[in-house]
Parts: structure tokens; C-alpha cells; sequence
């Protein structure tokens, strides 16, 4: 099993096997504009016409009242506690209010709300005591300005990212067009990941932001390892070469996806355990709200360079005049090497002719 892998891995590496990334681009390019315009159809279908109630996004986003109850009392054949008695203790006070229970570990109880008054939040207080026999109930608000705050800030720090990142790389390789083609595979992973939100209806929380923006991170590192390939193999290109430019592109992404591969499963098979261990185990609503970002954004990020990145950025260039004059004369020279070698198999047809 090794050995073949092996096999397999340096049969990309010298190109006697390939995935046709690059030849088959407009499948995998409309496969990519099809899953973003299903991703940012998401929120307008779940906020039935409304983008931003398409989302759900955490009490820090949109500002309420918080409950915590510890140590809450567990119904018998139970093993947690009864989400329903949290709903009706609101209600009990704030009749048209919309209670989020979760629970939190194997005892505790959060309740969020919109913004109550101080007298209601008292009672509601008092009310959850009663509900779950529990004397430890913690109140808080947030408001919705801070929550503006941290949107306006995770904005600007995206924007500055995706522009040092786009300057950096263009610098660094030499061209806006392999950095123009690194950012849109980075918009392309950043707009799917939030429609799994959507589509998942998890919270969008401050840590799911920190989330989004470590996922960029990852994509854009994988990215650069690529393209550093493919502009080492495309340096080499001179009118002696063999292989068209989207060829040479194309060897350069075979050469680096086992690699690719690997760096993705050995950084989601952790991330999925803290996601599964956040969710089932934990009732930690923190550690599940970063890992599912992270989780979707790594599986996103490292398909979206071979299919994405790579694509887009022999699209940007195969029609510059000296790459296509080359691609030309390439081609011509292999139509004329077929003709003679069907030629030399076919003499007496030939001459029939």
C-alpha cells in the first residue's frame, strides 16, 4: 500500500501521471462560480429575502440579555437538563420574548434573549432558579454596539489582510496576476465557508470571525507553496520546451498535491476532533464555533488551489503574446511529429493517397 502510494506521489512528481487541472478548467472554474452563488443564495432563502437574517449570529453580534444557570437540576432517566423549563421561565415573565437555550456541558444552561429591562432580568433570574432548583444564575448584557464594533473591526482587518497579502505576493512572485488569482481563491473560500454557516445554522460568533480569518491564513499559505512551483517550473520555459505553459502549470500542481493533501488531512483530522469533542462532549460553544470554521475553511482551502488558484491564474496569462506564440509553436511541432510517426507507421497508405 506504501509502495504504491509512493509510486503513485513520484508518478505525478515526474508527470507519466496527471489530474488535468488546468485542461479541464472551465469545469472546475464554473463548479467553483456555481458553489459560491449557492453559498450567498443561502442566507437569502433562510432570511427569506433579508442577507444578514439569513445568518445566526451570536448575542455579541446582535446585543440581548444572557442567562447562565449551573449546576441545574437533570430530570430523572435524563442526562441533561430540560431546555423547555428555560423557555417557559422567560415566558413566564416576557410572554412575546424569543428565549435561545443551549446546553453548556452536562449541567449548565444559557439562555439568551433581547434586551431586557433591569426589573425583567431579575425575575427571569429569579424564575430559572426555580426552574432548575439551581441557586448559581449569572446575568448579563451586551449590547449592540459593540457587537457593530466587532463587525467594523473584523471588516478592516480582512481588508487590510487581503491587501498586504496582494501586494506581498506581488512582489514576491513578480506578477499582479498570480496575486490577483491567490486573492480570489481566498474570497472564493471565505464566501463558501459562510454559507455552511448559514446553510448549518451555526452562531456566528467573535470566535467564528477569528476562525474566518485563520482559514485565510491557511489557504493563502498553501497557495504560495504552489505557485512558488509553478513559477520555478515556468522560469525554465524557453523556445525549446515541450509543454505548453498551461502544461507546465499543470506538472507544477501534480507535483505539489500529495503534499497539499497531506497538509490538509494532518491539520483537519484535529480540528475535527476539537469540533466533534466541542460539540458532544464538551458543550463548549467556543471551541465549536472556531473548529467549524476552520474544519470547512481547511477542506475548502486545500481543494481551492489546484481547482481554483492554479486555474485562474493560466486564464490571467495564456494570452499574453509571447506565452501564446510559444504555446503556438509547441503545438504546431507535436501536430507535425504525429504526422510523421503516422508516416512511418503507414508508408503504403500514405503513398495511396
Amino acid at each position: 500500500m506504501a509502495s504504491g502510494l509512493t509510486r503513485f506521489g513520484n508518478d505525478l512528481y515526474t508527470g507519466e501521471r496527471s489530474v488535468p487541472f488546468i485542461r479541464l478548467r472551465r469545469i472546475w472554474l464554473s463548479i467553483a462560480a456555481v458553489l459560491m452563488l449557492l453559498a450567498l443564495a443561502v442566507p437569502f432563502v433562510r432570511g427569506a429575502g433579508d442577507f444578514a437574517a439569513g445568518f445566526n449570529f451570536g448575542i455579541e453580534f446582535r446585543g440581548g440579555s444572557q442567562f447562565q444557570v449551573s449546576d441545574a437540576a437533570i430530570p430523572d432517566g435524563e442526562d441533561q437538563p430540560d431546555s423547555t423549563l428555560a423557555e417557559e421561565a422567560v415566558r413566564s415573565v416576557v410572554p412575546d420574548a424569543v428565549a435561545r437555550v443551549s446546553i453548556v456541558g452536562d449541567s449548565g444552561v444559557r439562555v439568551q434573549t433581547d434586551q431586557l429591562t433591569n426589573t425583567e432580568t431579575q425575575e427571569v433570574a429569579l424564575a430559572l432558579e426555580e426552574a432548575y432548583d439551581s441557586s448559581e444564575v449569572t446575568s448579563s448584557f451586551i449590547g449592540p454596539t459593540w457587537g457593530a464594533d466587532i463587525t467594523r473591526q473584523a471588516l478592516i482587518g480582512l481588508a487590510v489582510f487581503l491587501v498586504l497579502a496582494m501586494v506581498m505576493m506581488a512582489i514576491y512572485f513578480r506578477t499582479w496576476k498570480m496575486s490577483l488569482a491567490a486573492i480570489l481563491s481566498l474570497l472564493h473560500d471565505l464566501i463558501i465557508t459562510v454559507g455552511v454557516y448559514a446553510l448549518s445554522g451555526f452562531e456566528i460568533t467573535p470566535a467564528a470571525v477569528i476562525g474566518f480569518l485563520t482559514i485565510l491564513g491557511f489557504s493563502l499559505y498553501d497557495t504560495v507553496v504552489v505557485f512558488d512551483k509553478i513559477r520555478e517550473n515556468t522560469s525554465e520555459m524557453s523556445d525549446d520546451s515541450t509543454r505548453t505553459f498551461g502544461e507546465t502549470v499543470n506538472l507544477a500542481v501534480n507535483q505539489t498535491l500529495v503534499r497539499s493533501i497531506n497538509t490538509g488531512v494532518v491539520a483537519a483530522l484535529p480540528v475535527a476532533a476539537i469540533l466533534f469533542i466541542g460539540s458532544f462532549v464538551l458543550g463548549a460553544d467556543t471551541l465549536r464555533d472556531i473548529s467549524l470554521a476552520l474544519l470547512v475553511g481547511t477542506i475548502i482551502g486545500t481543494y481551492s488551489t489546484p481547482f481554483v488558484a492554479s486555474p485562474l491564474y493560466v486564464w490571467f496569462r495564456e494570452n499574453e503574446p509571447m506565452i501564446a506564440r510559444r504555446d503556438k509553436r509547441v503545438l504546431e511541432l507535436r501536430a507535425r511529429s504525429a504526422a510523421d510517426r503516422k508516416h512511418v507507421r503507414d508508408p503504403a497508405g500514405q503513398r495511396g493517397g
